[in-house]
C-alpha cells in the first residue's frame, strides 16, 4: 500500500480511537455522524391528519426521519401539546388537541427532536364554521369555540362590510370555510367573502323568496325556497346539482346528517333526502302547513308541526317515536341539550320536553308569542319573545335568571358564544347581551326590523336585516 494510503487509513483509526477512548478530544464534530439517534434517514417531515378546524380540534401528527428512539416535542405556536417517542427508523405518531385558545388564522405545528434536535413543521388553520342555522345540528345556537369575542371587548364592535340585496334578508347566514352563504327575498341565495362582503356568486330561484336559511356540508350548499323547491348547489361556484320538489312554499332549513338532508314543506310533510342525489327516502306528514326547522340529534329529527304538536321522527326510518301537544309551534323550531327539547310557542310559552319520551318538564309564561329558537348554553337556555324581551332561563327548572327589554319584538333566534348573547330585535336594533347578567354590552341601529338569526365566528358576527342588506361586525 502507497505510503499516502497507510498514513490516512492510520489517521482515520487514530481519530475513530480518540473518539471511542478518549472521548470528544478532538473529534467533536464527528459525533452526530456516528451517534445511534442521527442516523435516522431522509429529510424530516411532519403531517396533520386534519389542516384545519376549530379550537380543540383533535389532530393526528404524523412524522419521520428524525432521531431512531429520541423523545420528539410538538409545540402548537408557542404551546406544547404532545411528545412522543420514535421508533428506530425515526417516524412517530401522536394525536393531541389544538389549544382552546388558538386564534383563527393559520398556525405553525413544529416537531422537533431533544436529542438529534431536527426539526420538522406543517401549517394549521384555525378556522370555525357555522354551517347552519343555529349552528350545529341539535340548533342550540351555542358555538363553543369562540375565542374573539368576548364580554370584555364586545363594546368594541364596529360594522366591517354590508351588502346590499335587492330586498328583505331574513334568512340567517350560513358562514364556511370563508364564505357567507344567505338568502333574500329578492329571490336569490348569496355568497358573499366572510372577510369583505364581495360577492362570489348568486343563484337565482324562478320568482320566489328564500326565508329558508342555508346549510354547507361536503361542499354543497342546500337551500329550501317558497317555490317548494329544495336546491343542493356546489359551494364554490353556485351551480345547482340538483333539486327536489314539494308540494308547497318551504320556509323551514335543512338539517345535513350523515349523507341525509332533512327539511320541512308547506305541504305538511318532513322530508329526508340522500344529500348526493336528491332522492326521497321518507316523508311524514304532520298534518297543517308549517315552517318549523328540524333538530337532529342521538338518532332523532324533532320537529314542530302543522298540527301544533312537537314530534319526535327515527332519522333512518321516519317511523314516529313520539308527539306531544305544545301550543302553536307550527313556525317555530326547536333545540336540543342534554337530553331535553326547547321550544317556543304562539301561546306565549317556552316548553321544555323530555327527548326520549316527550314527557313535559317544564314551562316558562312570556307575555307575547315566542317565535325565536332557544339558545341554549352552560345551563341556561336564551329566548326572545314578542313582548320585546329576550330571557335567561334555568334549563333544568325553567326559573327566569334575567330579563333584557327593548323596543321592538325578538323573533330572532339568539346565539351564544363566550358568554355574549347576540339577537336582534324589532325595533332595528341587533344587540349584545352579558350571558349571566343581561346586561347590554353593545347595540348597532340598521335600517329596518332585524328577523334575521345573528352567526357568530372567528370575532365576526354577521346577521341580516329587513333594510336588505347582510351586516358583518367585527
Amino acid at each position: 500500500m502507497p505510503v499516502r494510503h497507510i498514513s490516512s487509513t492510520l489517521g482515520a483509526l487514530v481519530i475513530l480511537a480518540g473518539f471511542l477512548i478518549v472521548g470528544v478530544a478532538s473529534v467533536g464534530t464527528a459525533v452526530p455522524a456516528i451517534s445511534s439517534v442521527g442516523r435516522a434517514a431522509g429529510t424530516p417531515s411532519l403531517s396533520l391528519s386534519r389542516r384545519t378546524g376549530p379550537p380543540t380540534t383533535r389532530v393526528t401528527v404524523k412524522g419521520a426521519g428524525f432521531g431512531a428512539r429520541e423523545t420528539v416535542a410538538v409545540d402548537f405556536g408557542s404551546v406544547q401539546v404532545a411528545t412522543a417517542t420514535t421508533s428506530s427508523t425515526g417516524s412517530f405518531s401522536i394525536p393531541f388537541r389544538v389549544p382552546a385558545s388558538a386564534r383563527p388564522g393559520n398556525h405553525t405545528v413544529k416537531a422537533t427532536g431533544t436529542t438529534s434536535e431536527r426539526a420538522a413543521s406543517a401549517k394549521f388553520l384555525v378556522r370555525t364554521n357555522w354551517a347552519k342555522f343555529r349552528f350545529g345540528l341539535s340548533n342550540t345556537g351555542f358555538n363553543r369555540y369562540e375565542n374573539v369575542l368576548s364580554a370584555s371587548n364586545v363594546s368594541r364592535l364596529t360594522k366591517a362590510w354590508s351588502f346590499k340585496t335587492g330586498n328583505f334578508v331574513f334568512s340567517s347566514p350560513a358562514v364556511v370555510n370563508g364564505v357567507v352563504y344567505v338568502g333574500s327575498e329578492d329571490d336569490n341565495l348569496y355568497a358573499l367573502n366572510a372577510t369583505t362582503g364581495a360577492k362570489l356568486w348568486t343563484f337565482t330561484t324562478p320568482g320566489n323568496v328564500i326565508e329558508s336559511s342555508p346549510a354547507v356540508a361536503r361542499g354543497v350548499v342546500y337551500i329550501g325556497a317558497e317555490d317548494g323547491n329544495v336546491y343542493a348547489l356546489n359551494a364554490a361556484t353556485g351551480a345547482e346539482l340538483w333539486q327536489f320538489t314539494t308540494a308547497f312554499r318551504i320556509d323551514s332549513s335543512p338539517a345535513v346528517a350523515k349523507g341525509v338532508v332533512y327539511i320541512g314543506s308547506g305541504d305538511s310533510n318532513v322530508y329526508a333526502l340522500k344529500a348526493s342525489t336528491g332522492a326521497k327516502l321518507w316523508k311524514f306528514s304532520t298534518g297543517g302547513e308549517f315552517s318549523s326547522s328540524p333538530a337532529v340529534a342521538n338518532g332523532v329529527v324533532y320537529i314542530g308541526g302543522g298540527d301544533s304538536r312537537l314530534y319526535a321522527l327515527n332519522a333512518s326510518t321516519g317511523a314516529k317515536l313520539w308527539r306531544v301537544p305544545a301550543g302553536n309551534i307550527v313556525g317555530t323550531t326547536p333545540a336540543v341539550a342534554n337530553g331535553v327539547v326547547y321550544i317556543g310557542s304562539l301561546n306565549t310559552n317556552v316548553y321544555a320536553f323530555k327527548a326520549t319520551t316527550g314527557a313535559k318538564l317544564w314551562k316558562f309564561t312570556t307575555g307575547n308569542a315566542v317565535v325565536s329558537t332557544p339558545a341554549v348554553a352552560n345551563g341556561v337556555a336564551y329566548v326572545g319573545s314578542n313582548d320585546h324581551n329576550v330571557y335567561a332561563l334555568n334549563a333544568t327548572t325553567g326559573a327566569k335568571l334575567w330579563s333584557f327589554s327593548a323596543g321592538g319584538q325578538f323573533s330572532s333566534s339568539p346565539a351564544v358564544a363566550n358568554g355574549v348573547v347576540y339577537i336582534g330585535s324589532f325595533d332595528h336594533n341587533v344587540y349584545a347581551l352579558n350571558a349571566t347578567t343581561g346586561a347590554k354590552l353593545w347595540s348597532y341601529t340598521t335600517g329596518n326590523f332585524v328577523g334575521s338569526s345573528p352567526a357568530v365566528a372567528n370575532g365576526v358576527v354577521y346577521v341580516g336585516s329587513f333594510d336588505g342588506n347582510v351586516y358583518a361586525f367585527r
